[in-house]
């Protein structure tokens, strides 16, 4: 197993587990006979990661190896929307659903038929180590009607262009170098790396510029202290805002002269101070996870999968402030992103966290998402509406894992002209998401 992807399969806690998650809201039921042949046919078959297992020695590098026993009905479910069959009863339903663990001697994924009076949907539940979101975007597109036979189309057509950061160009050896270094200077000098985040970054730091970004990565300290970070009980409640105009977003993006992230983040921040004003001193700032896809968007999604993504650190002004003051400061932070070389630096580090010795990579997990809050992402999807066995599809949620001490996950997420937000939090933070979707509602409006 690539480290990548290895480091992503250990961040697993009881309370965490590194499980994507994704809905499709259907505008009908399927027909569960044809799902099944569907899903074998063209997910299965094409893509060995989902009838494999994971084999997981100890002080051995992780592996997949074919499932003996493999059966693609154990991986797919029937349930019904309980009464009142509402949204209300689908997101309680969901948040059940998420909370449980996947079976590790099993292929990690599984699929659930939910079936309502007013109400069908398809949950998705797949592991990070199989996949990052920008490639199961474009499985997840290979299932629809209209993505028979285009598996060989450019994937940036097929499952949208850009994200929170997008890649721009190649990514620079200088930096993959620095990350490397940095993750070795871990591996080989332990606990006292992590102890002195300065030598840290006297061994990582080759170049004056990426000295300045590996000291944000090891340097920050613990992220402001608010109700965002609390002790997690692993149960899950989810939320999602009703779906907006892209164009709306587009229009008032440009009459701010920023990009449409910059408006969706700046939401976000807007929203967060609404629900968290009233709860003791607020920071001006908190820090939120990022990824930052390195994978090109060309050509079809490889048969082996795998994570090629950075996380990055992204401070959201959540302080009082006009709107406009707001934008300013998100679109200025995300530029900052974008020059500097911190997605390839961090990518190095990654890499490193699946090499370590278990001792060690627990505590190099909590030392980075100690410096966050909260997961935010964006999985551009397909411009156009499609349909699931012959279901048209209505709309599409997306949940990032979390990983470490985090407990909530914000996912944007664009389909055919219209844009959803979902919320995922742990029910110590919350046990009703609604309220910071609604927010999140006002505040969209508020700038458009």
């Amino acid at each position: 197993m690539p480290a990548a992807d290895a480091a992503w399969l250990h961040m697993d806690r009881p309370t965490n587990p590194m499980v994507i998650n994704s809905l499709s809201l259907l505008g009908g039921a399927s027909d569960p006979a044809a799902t099944t042949e569907l899903i074998e046919r063209r997910l299965v078959e094409r893509y060995p990661r989902f009838r494999q297992r994971v084999v997981d020695p100890l002080g051995r590098r992780p592996a997949f190896e074919d499932d003996p026993n493999f059966d693609v009905e154990a991986h797919l479910h029937r349930r019904a929307l309980p009464a009142p069959g509402d949204r209300t009863a689908l997101e309680e339903l969901i948040g059940d659903l998420i909370t449980a663990p996947l079976d590790p001697n099993r292929p990690l994924w599984h699929a659930y038929l939910i079936e309502g009076e007013e109400t069908s949907a398809v949950l998705w539940r797949i592991h990070h180590c199989i996949a990052d979101g920008i490639s199961l975007s474009q499985v997840l597109f290979d299932l629809t009607d209209e993505g028979a036979g285009e598996s060989t189309g450019p994937a940036a057509e097929r499952a949208g262009q850009g994200g929170l950061v997008r890649r721009f160009g190649g990514i620079p050896a200088g930096a993959l170098v620095t990350g490397r270094r940095l993750g070795g200077a871990v591996l080989h000098e332990g606990m006292r790396a992590l102890a002195d985040p300065e030598h840290l970054r006297q061994l990582a730091s080759g170049a004056v510029r990426d000295a300045a970004t590996t000291a944000k990565l090891v340097g920050a300290g613990h992220d402001a202290e608010t109700t965002l970070r609390a002790p997690l009980t692993g149960r899950r409640r989810v939320a999602w805002t009703p779906p907006f105009e892209l164009a709306a977003i587009r229009d008032a993006s440009h009459r701010h002269r920023v990009t449409i992230n910059d408006t969706l983040v700046a939401a976000l921040a807007a929203a967060l101070h609404a629900t968290l004003d009233g709860e003791g001193d607020m920071p001006p700032d908190i820090h939120a996870m990022v990824p930052f896809n390195l994978r090109s968007l060309e050509g079809p999604a490889p048969a082996q999968l795998g994570n090629d993504f950075a996380l990055i650190l992204l401070e959201l002004p959540i302080g009082e402030m006009p709107p406009a003051e707001r934008l300013r400061q998100v679109n200025s932070r995300m530029r900052a992103i974008k020059r500097s070389n911190e997605a390839a630096i961090a990518y190095g580090m990654i890499g490193a966290i699946g090499l370590a010795p278990p001792w060690l990579e627990d505590r190099l997990i909590g030392f980075f998402t100690d410096k966050a809050s909260l997961v935010v992402t964006n999985v551009p999807g397909p411009p156009r509406r499609l349909s699931f066995a012959g279901v048209p599809i209505e709309g599409v949620l997306v949940w990032a894992p979390c990983s470490g001490s985090l407990g909530m996950t914000v996912s944007i997420f664009s389909y055919a002209g219209e844009v959803t937000v979902g919320f995922m939090a742990d029910s110590a933070l919350t046990e009703a998401p609604g309220a910071l979707a609604g927010a999140y509602a006002e505040e969209l409006a508020r700038l458009c």
